[in-house]
């Protein structure tokens, strides 16, 4: 579980709930992480309210500092705030993902060829 997580709102009040639910949706994210950075990882949540004329939305931006100096951010526009961090949570997996594919040596797609490569 990510211990360290920022959650703030702009022009919108964030409630215990929210946050609650926010916690435990992004903090579980740690589980995809390389196993050398999962420590020390910090996440920031930022909520701002935006007025339109047909009703109110929610835009939301995270972003997570790994270790070694790498940001995964990702961003989202919606009406409910707790649809927008279930969104963000599935955007911010798919980056993590891609960043254990990358820095994990034994994981690259292209390690398969070169063994069986014959020549």
């Amino acid at each position: 579980m990510i211990d360290k997580i920022e959650i703030t709102g702009n022009k919108y009040k964030v409630d215990d709930s929210f946050k609650k639910y926010a916690t435990k949706r992004i903090g579980k994210l740690d589980r995809y992480l390389p196993r050398g950075s999962k420590k020390d990882v910090v996440a920031k949540i930022v909520i701002t309210e935006i007025n339109k004329t047909h009703g109110n939305k929610y835009e939301l931006s995270a972003a997570m500092e790994i270790p070694g100096g790498k940001v995964i951010a990702a961003k989202d526009e919606s009406s409910n705030v707790f649809a927008g961090i279930d969104i963000i949570e599935a955007k911010l997996m798919g980056q993590i993902r891609r960043f254990k594919l990358e820095s994990t040596p034994h994981l690259r797609k292209n390690k398969l060829k070169s063994i069986f490569k014959r020549g």
